[in-house]
């Protein structure tokens, strides 16, 4: 079945896939539920990986339904983590949900795309209904969960509003019918969960799909907004395209099988590329920063990225654009505040320990003194760290 290897290409499990099958048999638009975590108002490359999986079930007229987590945000899902994880507030998750639909629908078709809010039946339960639905499992096997388990094995302690993550999230499933779940394989427990408790309220149990987890920028944990190792899909081309050159070679072709669409027959030529010793993996990675930004923004843009990245970085230039900060001509400014206004650093101690490291360039010359006092009579060019440009402006 064409639908079926389509959809099952690039997945880590399909849980289970007879079922999976019978499903797309089916003469009506299969639901398909994926939760939205609120911890972060950006949208990554991790989460496009699920995102754009759900795209091509909607491509072939299913329909998406997203559950925006706004009331089991305020708990924090506890997936994969070793302690607590703290609580967001409503006005937290408000302001992270602002952006979250607009970023989403440069992926997603809105004609197919259901958004509900969980609060809109969690946040009416009753102490009574939050007994029974809790009675729906036991505590055993809520502590299957890995890393429950391994937290009770090691006298770490878990709060109980974190044990009600999973019943909430599989009440979810519940309350919106959902045939299919996706999501990446850190969610195989709670998902699994959902299915058990649609039996229990006489509903037939929703497919599992899960699809692989993408590692972040520093090539061990997961992408998340948590871990600040990620890649916004909205960043400007620039930033993504520095950022993807950041990543390990060891990851290239992690990258160019969850955040690419090149068949097999493509990805098996770059495999092979990346065997032959006469081959430099940072001009595979050139390539593949320039076809995932190509992929959010346009081929142009794309390209210029990729032309300033080289003119940058490689040739140490600077580049064509970059931040601005006017100063009327024969003003004096420390350099340090100069460079905490324009955002290069939260302290002085901070700043200044760049510069003493010998961080910063003006003009293209080094600069080491942390008392230094600039004058605007012109233009000054200034590069602090690797990355970081500003051009200031004599008014």
């Amino acid at each position: 079945m064409e639908e079926f290897e389509l959809l099952k290409k690039g997945s880590a499990e399909i849980i289970p896939e007879d079922e999976f099958k019978r499903k797309l048999k089916l003469k009506r638009p299969l639901r398909v539920k994926l939760g939205i975590d609120a911890t972060g108002p950006d949208i990554h490359l991790g989460f496009a990986v699920v995102l754009r999986k759900l795209r091509q079930f909607q491509d072939f007229g299913h329909t998406a339904v997203l559950i925006v987590g706004d009331f089991t945000a305020m708990i924090g899902d506890p997936s994969g983590r070793s302690k607590t994880r703290p609580p967001l507030t409503e006005r937290d998750i408000k302001k992270n949900m602002r952006k979250y639909k607009d970023q989403i629908l440069r992926i997603l078709r809105e004609d197919r795309a259901e958004f509900r809010f969980n609060s809109e039946w969690l946040g009416k339960l009753t102490s009574r209904d939050i007994v029974k639905l809790t009675s729906k499992t036991t505590v055993a096997r809520l502590l299957e969960r890995d890393d429950f388990s391994k937290r009770f094995k090691e006298n770490i302690p878990i709060s109980m509003h974190e044990l009600l993550y999973p019943i909430f999230q599989a009440y979810d499933s519940v309350m919106v019918n959902s045939d299919v779940e996706l999501g990446g394989t850190d969610q195989k427990f709670n998902h699994l969960m959902g299915r058990e408790i649609q039996k229990e309220f006489g509903f037939e149990p929703q497919v599992v799909f899960l699809m692989p987890i993408l590692e972040g920028l520093d090539g061990v944990r997961k992408m998340s907004k948590s871990y600040n190792n990620y890649i916004g899909i909205t960043e400007s081309p620039d930033m993504m395209f520095g950022k993807l050159m950041s990543i390990p070679d060891a990851l290239i072709m992690r990258y160019y099988e969850l955040c690419t669409d090149l068949t097999e027959d493509e990805l098996c030529k770059i495999r092979e590329k990346l065997k032959d010793p006469k081959v430099n993996p940072r001009d595979i990675k050139l390539d593949l920063s320039e076809k995932i930004v190509s992929i959010y923004y346009t081929t142009a843009k794309a390209k210029g990225a990729r032309e300033n990245f080289i003119k940058v970085f490689s040739r140490r230039e600077m580049p064509e654009k970059m931040p601005e900060y006017k100063m009327k001509k024969g003003e004096k400014i420390w350099v340090v505040r100069l460079l905490i206004s324009a955002g290069f650093g939260k302290s002085n101690s901070e700043i200044m320990r760049v510069i003493r490291q010998g961080g910063l360039k003006i003009n293209g010359k080094k600069v080491t003194d942390t008392n230094l006092e600039l004058i605007a009579k012109d233009d000054i060019m200034i590069k602090f760290g690797k990355k970081k440009f500003l051009k200031v402006i004599a008014k």
